[in-house]
């Protein structure tokens, strides 16, 4: 459905309720998207996210410290959340209520990368048994992020103006980045602009870390302790408007990103450019018996790779072949001269949500929804000569992916001290997608067999998924509540999962989304993700709250669990002996996975002194998985981790000293060759001071400027002929990414 359709439909849905609407006014803040669901979710708002965002530009990273969250090392700004070993796709994230995309084959334009951290209001992760309606197409969990709902002026106040601008600076790569907030409302209507930039250059590791200081090209190289591709330059703006009257509130929310580049550390490809434009419509009406939403989203993205400053660009015969560290410069392109490798990728997402919270009585609430989502995605590589010659290569062509939900929930109390959540949804995801060619049909690492092979399946594919909540609450005494549920979530595989279709070890490096250096090709025959999870929590706590124990061990079982076969591109067969300790060439299957573990958080009062209030803060979580078809254990796994958390208040002083303990990964996934990691230990400190209308942070990570590598860093591709897993310059098999050296950083907030 077209959509102009879908937002007609949207509005249309919309009038039986405002024609019964009532003459409550919205309040003065309204919280979008928001909704108080029996099971707790971690949440980010308010004084920790200011915090948090003076020290990075990463808006993924603002999770870090909530329990059971852990982060994929990908670029600068585009770390991607993984909730209890389940990343990526495997989550559903919403951004200011659109359920964005990664439109590239490594995934380099994820949801979180479109919203800035100083834009950031308010973070909710709901892991495991997550509510339907803020579920769907996931087995991970759900993790909503919302900018600053609209705010308006108080009757008689007249025209209210305010704002913010901000900036920071990191000594660690050079960082720098300025935002700039600023609104203007009145009793009915309200304007508001954010807008962002940020640039970092390479960052520092803690000491040395490479075998080879070469890059691949002629005159440049990078000093041993420099973690290669990890420069980044992007800005972004958006435009909110608003429109109260009454009970209704309209909104309108226009983004634009532009992203210069993001190198990847961790990819043989970086991000060379990133355009994306978003429009964002939303109803929102209150009445006497409930709430009524509706929101439809469209947005473009326009995504460009190749390779940055610190990768080889010239390659075949001409540039010195395979042989030579680094690439000559060459002209004109043909099949003894190659320019780069430039992969494009265009999409575009509309998307509809309608849903209405409907208050049965006092104590029971019923919430139903529709949601849907038609994504369509090209992606293909022109020819830059070499291997990548003469015809221009489509890796995914006239891919659409389209999402029908529906879905009810009831949240209520069964009897004192029980209360209760169930909720079902049912998804409809059809996917397809349009013929393969090659580079070179005629030959080319078996592009024409392949192409072939490929085209001569139906495309098509319908998947009708199920998912189901069943929660409960128990209230032991004022101080203490015991929470334990069942959740039923189901995945359909992504276009990249589904259609990739080249077995040339070349091209299926390039389809590589995990960072662990290996090639990736698609399997029609994917069937949806099923995840069956058991899960509880005992919340102990102070009556006021002034301390706090939660304790959450949980327990996964996923079948049809979308892992991965070493493959043969000769004989197109899954290899009978592992490749061991070298990249490899892998395909998506569908095998049994399950995954356990427990998570804990706390928070301390350690008492009242002359000197400050001082308190104590914690998380540890910790998660086993394993392929049990295999016996393999599952990619990705954060080891045991802890983050301790020593805070100091005294007068406008809001002070830490933390400390992040994180075990050896030595349990690894043999069929991608993993990489071990040690364990380490870090410590960071920062510091604040605010006026009434001035804010000064400053801090140290990585105090002991301590050399590491990061347990979810996946291969360090950062510098060489990346194109390759075996020429000369290649990057060697073994190398982690590391994690960044120590950090002094600063920031300033004025608010106005």
């Amino acid at each position: 459905m077209p959509f102009p359709r879908l937002t007609l439909a949207a509005l249309m849905a919309t009038l039986p309720l405002v024609a019964a609407a009532d003459d409550t006014r919205l309040p003065r803040t309204v919280v979008t998207d928001q909704a108080d669901h029996v099971p707790d979710a971690a949440t980010r708002s308010g004084k920790t996210l200011r915090e948090a965002t003076p020290a990075t530009d990463d808006t993924a990273s603002l999770l870090r410290g909530l329990p059971g969250v852990s982060l994929y090392k990908a670029g600068g700004v585009s770390s991607l959340p993984a909730i209890r070993g389940l990343a990526d796709d495997r989550l559903r994230i919403r951004v200011d209520g659109m359920d964005l995309i990664a439109s590239c084959p490594n995934h380099m334009n994820p949801a979180l990368s479109y919203i800035e951290p100083a834009a950031v209001a308010h973070a909710s992760v709901f892991a495991g048994i997550t509510p339907v309606s803020v579920g769907g197409d996931s087995i991970g969990g759900s993790i909503v992020v919302d900018s600053a709902a609209p705010r308006f002026a108080a009757p008689g106040e007249g025209m209210r103006v305010s704002g913010e601008a901000g900036a920071r600076y990191g000594s660690n790569g050079d960082a720098f980045s300025a935002n700039l907030s600023a609104a203007a409302a009145s009793e009915q209507f309200s304007a508001h602009y954010t807008g962002s930039t940020a640039r970092s250059n390479d960052l520092s590791a803690g000491g040395n870390f490479t075998r080879s200081t070469a890059i691949g090209r002629v005159g440049h190289t990078l000093d041993r302790d420099t973690i290669g591709s990890t420069a980044y330059q992007t800005s972004n703006h958006q435009l909110n408007l608003a429109f109260r009257q009454q009970n209704h509130l309209f909104e309108a929310r226009f983004g634009l990103q532009d992203m210069a580049e993001q190198l990847y550390p961790n990819q043989r490809m970086d991000l060379l450019d990133n355009s994306a434009q978003r429009t964002n419509l939303r109803y929102e009406g209150r009445f006497d018996r409930g709430r009524f939403e509706a929101r439809a989203y469209h947005e473009e993205v326009d995504h460009f790779m190749d390779f940055g400053d610190d990768k080889r660009y010239w390659y075949s015969a001409a540039s010195g072949g395979s042989a030579a560290i680094n690439g000559v410069p060459c002209a004109p392109i043909a099949a003894n001269c190659a320019a780069g490798m430039p992969m494009y990728t265009s999409s575009q997402t509309d998307g509809l949500r309608l849903q209405a919270d409907i208050t049965l009585n006092d104590t029971d609430l019923v919430r139903t929804g529709v949601d849907y989502q038609a994504y369509e995605l090209d992606d293909w590589w022109p020819a830059s000569g070499g291997g990548m010659w003469p015809g221009t290569f489509w890796n995914i062509r006239d891919g659409e992916r389209d999402r029908w939900a529906v879905f009810g929930e009831w949240e209520g109390m069964l009897a004192q001290p029980w209360t209760a959540l169930f909720g079902v949804r049912y998804e409809r995801v059809a996917s397809d997608a349009g013929d393969a060619i090659g580079y070179n049909p005629a030959g080319g690492g078996f592009q024409g067999r392949d192409a072939d092979a490929f085209n001569a399946q139906d495309h098509q594919r319908t998947d009708n998924n199920w998912d189901v909540t069943a929660l409960a609450r128990y209230a032991l005494s004022a101080t203490a509540e015991l929470e334990f549920g069942f959740a039923r979530k189901t995945r359909s595989p992504n276009l990249y999962e589904r259609y990739t279709w080249s077995t040339w070890q070349m091209a299926a490096l390039m389809n590589n989304f995990v960072g662990d250096g290996n090639g990736y090709v698609g399997n029609l025959d994917l069937e949806p993700e099923k995840a069956h999870t058991l899960s509880a929590t005992l919340n102990w706590h102070a009556e006021d709250d002034a301390w706090g124990l939660k304790v959450t061990p949980f327990y996964t079982r996923v079948t049809d669990y979308i892992d991965a076969a070493q493959w043969n591109g000769t004989t197109n067969t899954e290899r009978d002996v592992l490749l061991e300790d070298q990249f490899t060439v892998l395909r998506y299957t569908n095998q049994t996975a399950r995954l356990f573990g427990i998570d804990l958080a706390g928070h301390l009062p350690l008492g009242h002194t002359a000197y400050g209030a001082f308190g104590l803060k914690g998380v540890l979580s910790y998660v086993d998985g394993k392929n049990l078809d295999t016996g393999d254990d599952l990619y990705n796994i954060m080891p045991i981790n802890t983050r301790l958390t020593l805070t100091h208040q005294v007068g406008g002083w809001n002070n830490a000293a933390e400390v992040v303990a994180v075990g050896g990964k030595h349990d690894v996934s043999d069929q991608r060759n993993e990489i071990e990691t040690s364990g380490y230990t870090l410590l960071n400190l920062r510091a604040s001071y605010a006026w009434q209308q001035v804010q000064v942070d400053f801090g140290v990570e990585n105090v002991f400027d301590r050399l590491y590598f990061d347990p979810l860093g996946g291969a360090y591709l950062g510098q060489g002929t990346t194109m390759s897993a075996t020429a000369a310059g290649a990057p060697v098999w073994g190398v982690g990414v590391p994690g960044a050296g120590r950090n002094l950083y600063a920031g300033v907030k004025l608010r106005f």
